[in-house]
């Protein structure tokens, strides 16, 4: 192996340079986004994905530069196979062993206040409520009415029963207000970008139930579209399509796939929900040919 071998992205540049490609050019003509060549010139692999999109453009950009791909690919495997060394401490990092400061506040007096005070304004509420204690006091077992009114009883001096009634009004706990709408947090604007490693069918509605796009994704391409959240994203291949939500990749959970073809709806946080129109949903196969389509942004 030579040691070009081991730099491969330099040596993808280097000879695109001098055939005098420019790399948003190079990536026009492998359908592909320019950061894409980018990341492959500077071995940034993860920024790309899964490695077999990264082996699948590594060879497409060989093939277009006139380069072996065996020795690309050699540079590759290397690279990804390589240790990764731990990152080390900077030596200008100091770590502070220093005492917390105790704070100089009398706490304790502080404490014994509050208690003083807490005690003084219980007294002061407790005491009124109180006041008729000191005549003795007729015990009688109470009915509770449906008007809500209680009735105090006690006796005066002479021993007669004085009964006061006051009727207090019914009390009622208004119901909390409801929780936002987990799908209030997925609305807005939504771009997405759709990598294929195989062909796949593609629709996508957007929240208003237009139809954004419609068609055949083909192996090894990308395609970016944008609209209003959340999207209604039917994938006739779902394994072989790695999805990003603004700029975020975001996986394609077992709970939206059936038999390879996934439903869901894509908010613009980059979470996906299940499709509350599943039932509107085609039921297999490819999207109508027939429907609307809209142009995708890119």
């Amino acid at each position: 192996m030579t040691d070009d071998a081991a730099t491969t992205g330099p040596r993808l540049k280097a000879e695109r340079e001098r055939r005098g490609l420019s790399s948003q050019k190079a990536a026009d003509e492998l359908h592909l986004d320019g950061w894409v060549i980018d990341a492959l010139e500077a071995e940034d692999y993860q920024r790309i994905g899964p490695s077999v999109y990264a082996k699948g453009h590594l060879k497409r950009y060989a093939a277009l530069l006139g380069l072996p791909s065996a020795e690309i690919m050699a540079g590759y495997e290397s690279r990804a196979q390589a240790p990764k060394l731990p990152a080390s401490q900077p030596a200008n990092v100091r770590l502070r062993t220093d005492a917390p400061a105790v704070s100089s506040l009398p706490w304790p007096p502080i404490a014994a206040a509050a208690a003083a005070v807490l005690l003084v304004l219980g007294v002061l509420w407790w005491k009124p409520w109180h006041q008729r204690g000191t005549a003795p006091v007729t015990s009688r077992p109470l009915a509770a009415n449906s008007s809500g009114a209680s009735s105090d009883i006690a006796a005066d001096a002479t021993g007669a029963v004085v009964t006061s009634a006051t009727t207090s009004p019914t009390m009622s706990t208004p119901p909390p207000a409801p929780a936002a709408s987990d799908a209030a947090a997925g609305m807005g604007r939504a771009r997405l970008r759709l990598s294929f490693s195989a062909d796949s069918w593609v629709d996508v509605h957007d929240a208003a139930g237009r139809r954004v796009f419609a068609g055949k994704g083909r192996a090894n391409s990308v395609k970016t579209l944008a609209g209003a959240a959340p999207l209604r994203m039917y994938l006739g291949f779902a394994s072989g399509v790695q999805l990003e939500i603004n700029n975020r990749a975001v996986a394609i959970g077992p709970q939206f796939v059936a038999g390879d073809v996934a439903r869901f709806e894509a908010g613009a946080d980059g979470v996906l929900r299940r499709d509350s129109h599943a039932a509107a949903a085609p039921a297999a196969g490819p999207p109508s040919a027939q429907a609307p389509v809209a142009r995708p942004t890119g």
